[in-house]
């Protein structure tokens, strides 16, 4: 029969609250100081030897931050956070964690560290969902005063600043790096990746190559059908490009109709070949929304990354050097 004292409720809301918990793309992430701050300043404040920030996964309770304790996260069965999401509207405050039925099995209590007492405020997004909560604990019975408990309120609240603080600058920095209206990657990104694999591959010998990709006839869409058809054309284009694509690679528009891709070498895919690909795929009628038909070509450079390669421009111009080496010929 199951241990009575390690029944793990679910909150009635639990799938959506779990797609909650994943928009903050947090999961997983190393520590940073907002969160670092606050569980010092919980420990100090309410003077225990151990505080947490933790969000509550569907089997787990992950620590973005803890102080006091060793284990990066604990199985959701066992994590008192998971009784305080239950109810969010007030922090859980167990005083002696031994005289409470729930947790009198609990290996956290009969074992070490053989905590004794809990105080957890769950954290609350603008959308009313308990992401997980903000605790201290003891091995040490205490009292837990009100003016106390609504302190460690006022602490999650801090703690789901925090959270939107950070996914708030995470969408910042994302649109500065997207192109607005194919959805790909940007100058910028395609950029900062390229600078950041010439390093790598100074290090380790990895080989890579990049496509400088352009529209062929292009211009003729914008004037004969306008240029929300041009921009019909563009979206298409990125879309059959990426499909062609793997995961790993970076597309990205470059500005205007050209494209470019990042890609590492492989034997199962050859820069060749995918450029082929690439051309057979974009040149295939696009059916516009207007209900015409338009037709573009494309045309690929391809440059490779070597040794001798001393700078991302360098690079950057063996590739147009390249497509417009293709652009004549045709």
């Amino acid at each position: 029969m199951p241990d009575q004292t390690m029944q793990c409720p679910f909150p009635s809301n639990e799938t959506r609250r779990l797609r909650a918990v994943y928009s903050y793309e947090i999961l997983d992430t190393p520590p940073e100081v907002d969160f670092d701050t606050l569980t010092r300043i919980a420990a100090h404040v309410f003077n225990t030897p151990a505080a947490v920030i933790g969000l509550i996964d569907s089997d787990r309770l992950w620590f973005k931050s803890r102080l006091g304790l060793d284990a990066p996260q604990l199985d959701r069965q066992i994590a008192f956070c998971a009784h305080a999401i239950m109810r969010p509207d007030e922090p859980l405050v167990i005083e002696d964690l031994r005289n409470d039925h729930r947790f009198q099995g609990n290996p956290l209590v009969t074992e070490a560290p053989h905590l004794c007492f809990y105080a957890g405020a769950p954290l609350i997004d603008q959308q009313g969902f308990a992401l997980g909560t903000i605790a201290v604990v003891d091995t040490q019975p205490r009292t837990f005063s009100e003016e106390q408990r609504a302190l460690l309120h006022d602490l999650s609240t801090l703690v789901i600043t925090a959270l939107e603080n950070r996914r708030r600058a995470g969408l910042l920095s994302n649109l500065a790096l997207t192109d607005h209206l194919t959805g790909l990657a940007n100058r910028a990104q395609f950029e900062r990746t390229l600078i950041a694999e010439i390093a790598h591959a100074r290090r380790t010998g990895e080989l890579f190559c990049i496509f400088y990709m352009d529209l062929d006839g292009f211009k003729a869409i914008n004037d004969t059908f306008g240029h929300a058809a041009g921009d019909e054309v563009l979206c298409e284009a990125a879309r059959r490009i990426t499909k062609q694509v793997r995961t790993e690679d970076l597309l990205a528009r470059l500005g205007g109709d050209e494209f470019g891709l990042f890609m590492r070498q492989s034997i199962e895919d050859s820069a060749q070949s995918l450029a082929q690909r690439i051309v057979d795929a974009v040149s295939a009628p696009i059916a516009l929304s207007n209900g015409n038909q338009a037709s573009v070509g494309i045309s690929v450079g391809i440059a490779s990354y070597t040794e001798a390669t001393d700078s991302m421009a360098a690079l950057l111009a063996q590739a147009d050097h390249a497509l417009y080496a293709i652009k004549r010929k045709k």
